[in-house]
Formats: structure tokens, sequence, C-alpha cells
């Protein structure tokens, strides 16, 4: 089976013209057609977005039958987070707090998702969001191993973990790869070691803060980063899209 993720932080749908414009955001998922998204910076009830529940805005317009929306912050008025959008039923969704001390609340979100034909075959997503200092994402990235959503998965289950890392010299690299046991989709390998793909910001790119890792049966056939002269300006990151296949074993 051919499955194909995106992760996108969309800045609450306001591009670097400062204008808020979720057709944009749609139109960029729309020409990809991914099974899958993963989406940062989402708004629900708050006024700068028109007070849209935002998630269910876009699952609806791109014709994505299930979603789950994982509230991180509390605004005065709305919330907003991360959100799962899938072609394939969300059978369950919680939202792993990540905040440390008194620093900006921050979540992962976790679905397991049914994509068997005929039987149940679970894959297991993380969608998260990690904070700007590197003390307080390592702490972050810790916690997630430590979680029982993601320390009680059997390594040859399935599982993505997506999202803004916000990890701009890739110093949670080996964590997420050696502790967690995860191979990372976002990383390509160079004479001098790993390099990242650049995706923020979006005019001109110069960090990989956006990226994908995954384990189990998931073998990745290919990655890239959207290229649309659309995606320059809707928000200040650019989507990253993976292909995978889901193999027997």
């Amino acid at each position: 089976m051919k499955l194909r993720f995106l992760t996108y932080n969309i800045h609450r749908a306001i591009g670097l013209d400062r204008r808020f414009k979720p057709e944009r955001i749609e139109e960029i998922i729309r020409d990809h057609n991914p099974d899958i998204v993963l989406l940062q910076e989402v708004d629900e009830g708050v006024p700068r977005s028109r007070e849209q529940a935002m998630a269910r805005e876009i699952a609806t317009h791109l014709d994505y039958p299930y979603y789950a929306m994982g509230h991180n912050v509390s605004l005065r008025k709305g919330y907003y987070g991360n959100a799962t959008l899938s072609r394939f039923p969300i059978v369950r969704e919680r939202n792993i707090d990540l905040t440390i001390d008194n620093k900006k609340r921050r979540g992962c979100q976790h679905t397991t998702i049914n994509i068997g034909d005929t039987t149940e075959q679970h894959l297991e997503v993380f969608n998260l969001h990690l904070g700007l200092a590197a003390l307080e994402r390592q702490k972050q990235a810790s916690r997630l191993m430590r979680s029982s959503e993601f320390s009680a998965l059997d390594a040859n289950t399935p599982c993505i973990v997506g999202g803004d890392f916000n990890d701009w010299l890739s110093r949670l690299r080996a964590l997420f790869v050696e502790a967690m046991g995860l191979h990372c989709a976002t990383d390509h390998e160079t004479q001098k070691g790993y390099t990242s793909m650049k995706t923020f910001p979006s005019f001109s790119p110069r960090g990989g803060l956006d990226r994908i890792y995954y384990r189990g049966n998931l073998k990745l056939v290919s990655v890239k980063k959207c290229r649309h002269q659309v995606a320059k300006v809707a928000s200040d990151h650019l989507p990253v899209i993976a292909d995978f296949i889901l193999t027997k074993s």
C-alpha cells in the first residue's frame, strides 16, 4: 500500500503578506493530494482567522472524511494547535502535553489511524510542534519518548513522527534516531554527515525546521518540499511531502 504524508506549519493561514487566505493552504494541499496531513499552528474560533474551525473547514473543503484537532494554546477567544486530516478512519486521538515549565504551551497530537482495507492495520501518527529554545526542545523530545503513547508501541508498528521541530542545528537527531529507533525521511547523507531539507523561511529557506521521522514496516519512496510559487507567501514555512510503501513485515 502506498501512503503519502504532508506536514505543514500553516501559520494560521496568515501569509507573509499578512493576509488571511486559507484557500492558498488548501490549494497547496490539494495539489499534492496526501493521504494524511499534519498541520501546525491551526486556529479554532480565533478572531484573527474569522473564528473559523480551521481544521474542520480545510477537511471539508478537501474531502478528508476524518480529522482531529488538538488544542495547545488557549487564547482570549479560541484556541490554536495541531490538526491531523486523514482519508482513513482515526480510531484514537490524544494530545500529549509537551509544555516545559513556564514556556509557551506546546503539544504533540497522537492519532491512531486504521489503514487496513479489510482488517485492522493501525498506523501511529505523532504530529508535534516543539519550542524555540534548545534545552526546551530536548526536554520535550524526551517527554514524548517516555510518554505512554509512544513507549508502549512495538518497534515494528508503522509509526510517523512529523511536524515543526524548530531544530535549526539538528541537535535532536540522535535522540530520535538512536534512542527512539526512528529513521529521518528529511535528512540527506553527505560526506560530512547529514543535512536537513530546508523549509524556513518559505521565501528563502535556510533552516530545516519541518521534518518527518518514521519506523516500522514503512519504506520511504521519496520526499520533497513544496516548490509552488504560492507556497512562498502562503505561510512562513514550506510543506514537506513524503511517500511511503507499507510493507507486510
